[in-house]
């Protein structure tokens, strides 16, 4: 069973970065897709990054290309998201997800088993 924990959320200045990561303390994890969501306030829920579980591929929403980078340690059992130039916008919940399947991206919530408890990203102008 899978237990998701996110880290690194917190108060930014606009422009700045921060890196969120995701770990999990079981084995399958580390062969899971696993994708990162945000919702703002008043928001639905809304994906942001998606990595295959060997880390080779890599799917970003539009609004975050060149912004975000999402990547993984397998050996930590952990994946991060790289945020850079943080604008108001950004501020939200930050979520992450394995996949329900190996061979799925969770690029939709419909495609998530296991979700994080999510951490606060604010960013101040």
């Amino acid at each position: 069973q899978l237990h998701l924990v996110e880290s690194g959320g917190g108060l930014v200045q606009a422009g700045g970065s921060l890196r969120l990561s995701c770990t999990d303390s079981g084995r399958t994890f580390s062969s899971l897709p696993v994708g990162w969501f945000r919702r703002a306030p008043g928001k639905e829920r809304d994906f942001v990054a998606a990595i295959s579980g060997n880390g080779q591929f890599t799917y970003y929403a539009d609004s975050v290309k060149g912004r975000f980078t999402i990547s993984r340690d397998n050996a930590k059992n952990t994946v991060y998201l790289q945020i850079e130039s943080l604008k108001p916008e950004d501020t939200s919940v930050y979520y992450c997800g394995a996949s329900s399947s190996r061979d799925l991206l969770p690029v939709y919530p419909t495609r998530v088993g296991a979700w994080g408890p999510g951490a606060q990203v604010t960013v101040s102008s």
